[in-house]
């Protein structure tokens, strides 16, 4: 088990620098890119050798010969060599802005490069990491009611929805329920140690837990030909139905209650 932490660590004290029950490892996320927003500078940090097409510059597929021919920088290889020792991947952080903190982005935005973390051909349930496990263990600010259906901020579930889906489930991860701790900043000491029991009585037994459900790839029509949409008959049998499939196949009806917070029986 592999855990991952960008902010203050407020929920580390059940989980111990390492486990040898559970091989569980802390590893707090200090990777800073060592670079400025300029793709050939960025790009001079993340691999050894000129790029391949400097006249058409994609730093993705850069990044993706780089991994092929063994040219990425040591440091990227090193989160690489975590991802692939880990059964599981926990990322612990505080939610900012209605995402994870940049420097998690920028984690992200670097370790998972083209080929090693995804490709067009292995994506979603085939994507790379299909037979490892990832969740997100984040903290907020604000109470609860205020990311419900009905709250200010808005239903948690379409804001977990591009970390889940678009990130983790894209690179094949099997994604577990979140852990969210609510209005942390503001909870009590009382409050605060019944988050941490809650959460050390659950990492005891997160190996055995479900992942959540999402809509498999053949479900969709898997070429641009096809365009990447759900198929005719899929389509077909949702009319009538109350909701959509999914938050982010909704189909313009109400989106399933709870789909990224909790796993289906």
């Amino acid at each position: 088990m592999l855990r991952l932490s960008a902010g203050p660590p407020a929920l580390s004290k059940p989980c111990p620098e390492r486990s040898s029950a559970q091989h569980l490892y802390w590893l707090p996320v200090l990777f800073r890119p060592r670079s400025s927003p300029a793709p050939g500078s960025r790009a001079a940090t993340a691999m050894a050798g000129p790029p391949k097409n400097p006249e058409n510059f994609v730093y993705e597929t850069e990044t993706a010969y780089a991994w092929k021919e063994g040219r990425l920088s040591s440091d990227i290889v090193t989160e690489q060599k975590k991802i692939e020792a880990a059964d599981l991947v926990i990322f612990q952080f505080p939610m900012q802005w209605f995402g994870m903190p940049a420097i998690l982005k920028g984690w992200f935005d670097r370790v998972f490069t083209d080929g090693f973390a995804y490709s067009m051909a292995s994506m979603y349930d085939q994507g790379p990491f299909q037979k490892k496990k990832a969740m997100l263990s984040l903290t907020t600010g604000g109470m609860g009611s205020m990311y419900s259906p009905s709250g200010i901020n808005g239903d948690m579930n379409v804001l977990l929805w591009p970390m889940q889906r678009g990130a983790l489930h894209f690179c094949g991860f099997q994604v577990l329920a979140p852990q969210i701790c609510y209005s942390v900043r503001y909870a009590s000491p009382e409050v605060r140690a019944q988050m941490l029991s809650a959460w050390k009585s659950r990492l005891a037994a997160v190996e055995q837990e479900k992942p959540l459900s999402f809509i498999p790839n053949s479900c969709f029509e898997m070429s641009p030909a096809g365009g990447f949409v759900l198929k005719r008959e899929v389509l077909a049998q949702q009319e009538g139905q109350q909701h959509g499939l999914s938050v982010g196949q909704h189909l313009g009806k109400a989106v399933p209650l709870d789909e990224q917070l909790r796993a289906r029986e």
